[in-house]
């Protein structure tokens, strides 16, 4: 009888790891075979997210089959704690597998709404833009100015909490005034923020951010970029510069931001600039009259006025001698480079030519002709205006 009994155990011994190895091959076959999914789909790993949460949306989304399958896989190949929060694309038929290896290598997110908020001297625009799923192609969805009525196509995807990423964009030369307020105004971010970092110190650029991001933290990573981006290039600074502080090469940066938006013009415009400090003479540039105007907050929307050319401020560099007190806007790290590595040049003049560019000249003979040429175009110019 037990001799009966233990070979009736042996048999359902057999059978049990029969069935179980076939549900362990099964089960492998299932994690690395094609999944169900028909279309490219957006997924959020939020902070803190866990796999468990992950497979159950994605077999709500239909994205995965058998949710308990990737749960386990997981746990068996140590990707359980190695989640990296982020947006995420999973390809149409993209298996079990393959999910776990997007969600766990992290990388360049993939987005389905981005939201680009654009700051300028002219204030902050954004625009919402939708991608395609499986193409790339993006579609835009609006574009609006912040601080009014937001629009319906992005006001439903904020009231259905549909993950949007967030892009602030910094244009080259925006003051600290301009840029601090455009973010106050910046719906996504949170927090207050009152006191107005050092002019020149927020670094023109791209950011990435979180809804609910402090408008604090933003203007912090701003101001650590320039702070990093300002001691590298001071570091490996070109010789014999007429001035001896980075703060001083930021204020010139700014100028030439400001007098140019010509990548390639730059270095030459950093060499006129250069020059002239060499042989004492004044930088008489309209950008830093018109700081010395209105201090960064906000900007002219008329051209300077005689009495204003001669009025005396810190920034008035048609009276003052070398550099004004400080910025006048906040420098891209092209513009700062250019400052500490200008051209060999002899150039000590430059004016508008009417393609966007500036032409130089060495001698005020060579100047003055430009400037009789720049003149004949703005005439050209308002006479077509004015329909003659």
């Amino acid at each position: 009888m037990a001799r009966h009994i233990a070979a009736n155990f042996v048999n359902l011994l057999i059978v049990l790891l029969v069935i179980a190895g076939g549900l362990f091959f099964w089960a492998k076959a299932e994690f690395t075979r094609p999944g169900p999914l028909q279309n490219s789909i957006y997924i959020e790993v939020p902070r803190g997210g866990t796999v468990s949460r992950l497979s159950k949306s994605l077999e709500e989304q239909g994205a995965v089959s058998y949710g308990l399958i990737m749960r386990v896989a997981s746990d068996y190949n140590g990707q359980a704690s190695q989640l990296k929060f982020g947006n995420y694309e999973i390809p149409a038929r993209a298996s079990m597998a393959d999910i776990l290896d997007i969600v766990t290598k992290g990388g360049a997110g993939s987005f389905r709404f981005l939201a680009n908020y654009r700051i300028g001297i002219r204030g902050a625009k954004m625009t919402l833009s939708e991608r395609e799923p499986g193409t790339g192609k993006t579609e835009e969805l609006a574009e609006f100015e912040e601080g009014g009525e937001l629009p319906e196509p992005y006001a439903k995807l904020v009231d259905a909490k549909t993950p949007i990423v967030y892009r602030i964009t910094v244009a080259e030369g925006t003051t600290s005034w301009q840029i601090v307020e455009s973010l106050k105004q910046a719906d996504f971010l949170g927090g207050t923020f009152e006191n107005v970092p050092p002019e020149g110190m927020l670094s023109p650029n791209t950011y990435e951010v979180r809804r609910g991001t402090l408008v604090e933290d933003v203007v912090e990573q701003m101001f650590n970029a320039q702070e990093r981006i300002l001691a590298e290039e001071w570091e490996n600074r070109a010789e014999g510069l007429p001035f001896d502080t980075p703060e001083a090469a930021l204020a010139l940066a700014s100028i030439i931001e400001k007098e140019t938006g010509v990548a390639e013009e730059r270095a030459e415009v950093a060499a006129v600039f250069v020059n002239r400090l060499n042989k004492g003479m004044k930088l008489q540039m309209d950008s830093t009259v018109e700081y010395g105007i209105t201090n960064g907050e906000g900007f002219l929307e008329r051209g300077l006025r005689r009495s204003e050319l001669s009025k005396k401020t810190p920034y008035n560099t048609y009276i003052i001698e070398g550099l004004p007190p400080g910025p006048i806007g906040n420098p891209g790290r092209d513009a700062i480079h250019a400052t500490l590595h200008p051209n060999e040049s002899n150039n000590l003049f430059f004016v508008a030519d009417g393609t966007g560019g500036h032409a130089f000249a060495e001698t005020l003979v060579e100047h003055n002709a430009n400037v009789a040429k720049w003149r004949k175009i703005e005439a050209e110019k308002r006479r077509q205006n004015n329909g003659g």
